[in-house]
Parts: structure tokens; C-alpha cells; sequence
């Protein structure tokens, strides 16, 4: 019975021991984790503290930025004018030769009359140098009508419309109820629907 009881006190103070321990190790791990965080901490604020700019590097920093930005500028200002004159030298070549197309078909007409003119010296019938003439006519007009919307106006017996014709003269005849195109001096011709020539006419009126 001695004996037994010697043993359990025996274990009984080997488990104190061991508790003891335990809580020696574990005050030990947590004054170890304080440590930790606190050189943890410590160390982020370090490096907080290394990565503010100083007043010199921000100065630095911000000129760069203003040089890139001016030069930006200087590249839009240089692109800008370069794209100015571009516009303004296509400008004015549509200008110089807007009515190169016009020309060059009007050039067939032209060698047609430098042909009819030539045979006009040697030829016996007037006829066919009259019919060719009309032929050249008929070609012309047909060509600005079909190509370019040229079209010619004033017929006589027309309504006389201010608008498109310029009155030359006025006679007063009997029977006429409106004013009408009694004769047609000159054509009238409007691209498309824009009147580029009012034709010149002399206009019958009712007579009072």
C-alpha cells in the first residue's frame, strides 16, 4: 500500500511538471507571436516610411510628367498643321482641276469639229457639213445632259417665269391671257436644279 501511494504521488507530481511545462511553452509561443507582430509592425512602418517621396523625388516626378505632357502637345500641335496644309493643298487642286473630266470629254466634240472644218474646205456639199455640224450638236448636249445634268430651257410659247428668264422686251398682242415667251433670244441652262444662265426672251403681254 506504501508503495502504491510513493507511485501515484510520484505521478501525480510528473503531471504537475509537465502542466507547468506546458504553460511555460505556451507563454513562451505567445510572448514569441508579440515579438513577431511587434517587428512585424514595426517593419511595415519602416517600409511605410521608406516609400513616402521625399519633397525632391515628387518635384522630379512631377516635371517628368509636365516634359511628356508638352511634348505630347508639340506632336498633336505638328500633326494638326501637317493635316492643315494637306487640306488646304488638296484644296485648292480640286479647285485648280475640278473641271479636268469636264474638258477632257468635251475633247472628242472638238476633234470632231477640227474634222468637220477641214472637210468643210474641200467639200461640194453644204449639206453634209451642215448635217455633220448638228450631228456634233446633238452629241454635245446629249453628253452634259446624260453625264453632268446639264439641261437647257426656253422655248417659245412658254409661261414667262421671272425666275428663269431675264425679259429683254415686252409687246402687247391681242388674244394673249398670260404673259408668254414670244421669242427666245438666248437659252437658259440650269445644272441639275440650279439655274447657271437665265435665258433672255421677249415676252408677249395681254394687251390692256
Amino acid at each position: 500500500m506504501a508503495e502504491k501511494d510513493q507511485s501515484t504521488k510520484v505521478e501525480e507530481k510528473t503531471e504537475e511538471c509537465k502542466s507547468e511545462n506546458l504553460e511555460k511553452d505556451e507563454k513562451s509561443d505567445s510572448v514569441s507571436e508579440e515579438k513577431s507582430d511587434t517587428s512585424e509592425n514595426s517593419t511595415e512602418e519602416q517600409s511605410e516610411e521608406k516609400k513616402e517621396p521625399s519633397l525632391e523625388e515628387k518635384y522630379s516626378t512631377l516635371e517628368k510628367e509636365n516634359a511628356e505632357l508638352k511634348d505630347q502637345l508639340l506632336r498633336r500641335a505638328a500633326d494638326f498643321d501637317n493635316y492643315r496644309k494637306r487640306m488646304i493643298k488638296e484644296k485648292a487642286e480640286t479647285a485648280e482641276y475640278a473641271n479636268a473630266n469636264l474638258l477632257a470629254d468635251l475633247l472628242e466634240s472638238l476633234d470632231n469639229f477640227d474634222r468637220t472644218v477641214e472637210a468643210s474646205t474641200t467639200a461640194t456639199d453644204v449639206k453634209s457639213i451642215s448635217d455633220g455640224i448638228k450631228m456634233i450638236n446633238n452629241n454635245l448636249v446629249k453628253m452634259l445632259e446624260d453625264k453632268y445634268g446639264l439641261k437647257g430651257y426656253g422655248v417659245e410659247g412658254d409661261e414667262f417665269n421671272p425666275e428663269e428668264h431675264e425679259a429683254i422686251g415686252r409687246v402687247e398682242e391681242e388674244g394673249v391671257e398670260k404673259q408668254t415667251l414670244k421669242q427666245v433670244y438666248l437659252k437658259g441652262y440650269k445644272l441639275k436644279d440650279k439655274i447657271i444662265r437665265h435665258a433672255k426672251v421677249m415676252v408677249s403681254v395681254p394687251k390692256k
